[in-house]
This record gives structure tokens, C-alpha cells and sequence, in this order.
């Protein structure tokens, strides 16, 4: 568990790129189990241990997760998300050099439940959902960028 910051309310650490952020079907090891048993460990505590999942990241996401190890700080954060106040945001690095210092991307996704996969489709494909994305340039080397990407919507899939 690589833990940047803890305080008696929030737990904040680095999510590994391609682990849950809560369990699954899967059975894989999953950030909420691993901060619960991290949690268990370092302070010899017995019996189950509460901590608020208040926001997720995609199974390929690595990057830094809050969890609230109180009802009242889970509650607190998830009102600073639903009132904006929670700030994500994603650095990338993509292939080729991107003109524009800045922009707004717009696509239409759809999930395939059989292969469990997310595509780029027409607009008016059905069950596509919009998704909407700004980023800012951060800095260009030879073939690739660094952008700071901001979600504008979030497309939420129920298994």
C-alpha cells in the first residue's frame, strides 16, 4: 500500500493501474480490501474495519484514491464531489504531439457485455453515452504529449 497521506479521517493512496478499486466478480485483490487490511495491520485492529469508498477509478486507472475511514468524512466528501467542490484530475501521456495547448474531446462510448470492453462509436448508436473530456497541454517531447485531462461527464456502467 503506497500511502501519501493519513490522518485520523481520510486515507489517500496510489491505486495500482489494473486493480479494482472495490471488489468484483473477479475476486481480484481490490483497493478497498487492501486499504482495509493496511489498515488492520498497522493499527493491530480486530474484528471489521469501515472505510468509505467516496470515489472510483476505472480498473485500468492507476492514480491517487481518498477513502473515508469515518461516516462523517465519507459523507463530507461525497458532498464536496456531488457540489463540484472534489477536484480530478487525470495526467496522460499520448502518442504524437498535440497542436492545440488546449481542448475539448467529445465521444459517444458503448460497453459490450460480453467482452467487457468500452468503444468509441457513432453518436446515435444504441446505448451509447456521451463522454466529455478537457485537457490543457502540459508539455510536448519529440512523439508525445502530457496533457491534465478533466472528465466533463462520467459514463457509469451497472454490470
Amino acid at each position: 500500500m503506497d500511502v501519501i497521506y493519513e490522518d485520523n479521517h481520510i486515507l489517500i493512496a496510489i491505486k495500482p493501474q489494473n486493480i479494482p478499486s472495490q471488489a468484483d466478480v473477479s475476486l481480484d485483490d481490490n483497493m478497498v480490501s487492501m486499504a482495509k487490511s493496511y489498515l488492520k495491520e498497522k493499527y493491530d485492529k480486530k474484528g471489521n474495519i469501515y472505510l468509505g469508498l467516496v470515489h472510483r477509478l476505472d480498473r485500468p486507472t492507476g492514480g491517487v484514491m481518498v477513502l473515508a475511514k469515518t461516516g462523517k468524512a465519507a459523507a463530507r466528501l461525497s458532498e464536496s464531489i456531488q457540489t463540484n467542490k472534489f477536484n480530478k484530475v487525470y495526467l496522460c501521456v499520448v502518442n504524437g504531439v498535440v497542436a492545440e495547448n488546449k481542448g475539448k474531446l467529445v465521444n459517444h462510448l458503448k460497453k459490450h457485455a460480453r467482452t467487457n470492453v468500452v468503444e468509441v462509436v457513432p453518436e446515435f448508436t444504441t446505448g451509447a453515452k456521451r463522454a466529455e473530456i478537457e485537457y490543457i497541454v502540459l508539455d510536448r517531447k519529440q512523439k508525445v504529449t502530457l496533457l491534465a485531462v478533466k472528465l466533463k461527464t462520467g459514463v457509469r456502467y451497472v454490470p
